[in-house]
């Protein structure tokens, strides 16, 4: 059994996965001063136990990366995988004063790309399981790439550089996390990836029309539930024609992934979807939604 959070932190993201083996993964990170000690203090209990915890960051745009200064002095990050970049702000906060850190860092820093091999992130030892995490994107040799690190590193938006996460382990549903890629990079790309069947997509730019999926890249994966973020509802993309779980109005979202099974929770007790089996489940992880079966 896996656990997977999508924490509400307004416009931006951040995520965990408590992993059916020694692993815990944090995915970006957006903390505000009046919720972030809740946040911090739940990753922490959560991770108890864990023999390996990583921190992900898909891109450094402020709302992934904002406090991270606090979340790495409470914790102490110790595996920091990031795409290499060489990003710079005109004006630089602590998130990104601490991002460039622990990118730099010789003995914390991994540089991801695509088909990514780590230890313990998709490899399997004696010692530890795989985590089940692949990278899909990004390729450092494709062009459209090198255009968007060139674009960072005079000070434009990140967004492009975001790399592609995938997470799947044995029975467990197929998630997919793509930060805040542009609908014009993955139109430019999509004869460059290689998109698996998804059960679970996090729409990149926290659903916006700018990130809006392209309909190539919808037909290959066939995703079952979308998620759509927390930008404003005046810019978000509905994603008409798919089941989706919009977090504006959910709030927090906890899949609780049991093989070919996926119970969902979420902080809001108002909200409700048609599309989900109800299985009856006691409110362990917030407000029972219903039940996915894969």
């Amino acid at each position: 059994m896996s656990i997977i959070k999508s924490f509400s932190v307004g416009d931006g993201d951040m995520f965990y996965i408590k992993h059916n083996s020694d692993n815990f993964t944090i995915i970006d990170c957006c903390l505000k001063d009046e919720t972030k000690e809740e946040i911090v203090k739940e990753i922490k209990s959560k991770k108890n136990g864990k023999g390996i915890t990583r921190f992900i960051s898909t891109h450094p745009d402020e709302d992934h990366i904002q406090q991270l200064d606090y979340l790495d002095d409470e914790i102490e990050i110790l595996n920091f995988y990031c795409v290499k970049n060489e990003t710079t702000k005109t004006k630089e906060t602590n998130g990104f004063k601490r991002y460039k850190e622990l990118h730099d860092s010789s003995t914390k820093s991994f540089y991801l790309a695509k088909d990514s091999s780590r230890k313990w992130m998709n490899q399997s030892d004696d010692e530890r399981k795989s985590s089940g995490i692949n990278i899909l994107w990004p390729d450092p040799d494709n062009k459209y790439f090198k255009a968007a690190l060139k674009e960072a590193k005079e000070g434009k938006s990140p967004n492009n550089i975001s790399c592609i996460i995938k997470y799947s382990l044995n029975n467990d549903p197929t998630i997919l996390w793509m930060g805040d890629l542009e609908t014009d990079f993955m139109d430019n790309i999509k004869d460059e990836i290689t998109l698996p069947k998804v059960d679970i997509l996090f729409a990149p730019h926290h659903g916006r029309d700018s990130g809006k999926v392209p309909k190539d890249w919808l037909d290959k994966m066939e995703p079952k539930i979308i998620v759509i973020g927390e930008a404003p509802s005046e810019h978000l993309n509905y994603y008409k024609g798919y089941d989706t779980i919009t977090q504006n109005s959910a709030g927090d979202i906890t899949f609780d992934c049991t093989g070919s099974k996926v119970h969902i929770y979420i902080s809001s007790d108002t909200y409700s979807v048609d599309f989900l089996d109800d299985e009856n489940k006691a409110d362990t992880y917030g407000s029972y939604l219903g039940t996915l079966i894969l």
